[in-house]
């Protein structure tokens, strides 16, 4: 997945209101507002000073001339806060049978209904094997050593999904749950049960059920994300 413009970096003031961000361009004295594509805690990666990377836009139609893509790390790592891109790089890769616990179905539908009231992130299907239901999710918490986690605060949408999933299983499919690691300063991978105790019952209710969990790293650089090694899950 490649930014269609080239990022600019930028100072970070603050973020705000979940999805809004001050931030100061560099060679600027300008505050502008930046659009912050991610509703959750963003722990680690939003502290007043960090240099960040911005996709300037003009298109009329948004409010936000900017929207923030990246975060410097220590050790000149870097991490996508842009929750909608694991979505997009996932997409990608199975397409190209680019994972290869997920390669082989000729047919991969994005945003396909399913369960009560929720949609799939990806349907795979393919005649003589069973359709795969795969749940994607962003990991880029990091608070020891080289351990990703998720999630950074609740998310009891994400403990829904992980039913809905292993309902798929007792159907007679197969159901995947995929951690995509969105910065590139990890090397493993584990719940914090700790932020949503709710969502690691959930969790372990689902392995128990048939659910598979899989975890894939990324390789993230000014120009784009894309995907990754494999990494251990440690749980």
């Amino acid at each position: 997945m490649r930014f269609p413009t080239p990022l600019i970096p930028a100072r970070l003031i603050r973020r705000y209101k979940r999805f809004l961000a001050d931030v100061v361009p560099e060679g600027s004295d300008e505050v502008v507002v930046a659009h912050c594509p991610n509703p959750g805690a963003m722990l680690g990666l939003a502290d007043e000073g960090m240099r960040v990377w911005l996709e300037p836009n003009d298109d009329p139609k948004k409010k936000l001339k900017y929207g923030w893509r990246l975060v410097e790390l220590p050790g000149g790592h870097l991490a996508g806060i842009d929750t909608g891109v694991p979505n997009r790089v996932i997409g990608e890769a199975l397409r190209a049978g680019a994972i290869p616990e997920l390669a082989g179905w000729p047919e991969v539908r994005p945003e396909v209904r399913y369960a009560t009231k929720s949609r799939v992130d990806f349907l795979l299907s393919g005649p003589d094997r069973p359709d795969v239901y795969v749940e994607v999710k962003n990991a880029h918490l990091r608070r020891s050593s080289d351990l990703a986690e998720f999630p950074d605060c609740v998310t009891a949408r994400g403990a829904r999904h992980l039913d809905d999933l292993a309902e798929m299983v007792a159907l007679g499919h197969r159901a995947v749950m995929l951690y995509l690691v969105q910065r590139t300063d990890c090397a493993r991978f584990d719940l914090a049960r700790d932020l949503d105790p709710a969502y690691g019952v959930a969790f372990d209710r689902a392995r128990a059920a048939g659910v598979e969990a899989i975890c894939y790293g990324t390789q993230i650089s000014r120009e784009g994300v894309t995907l990754g090694a494999p990494l251990p899950v440690v749980i």
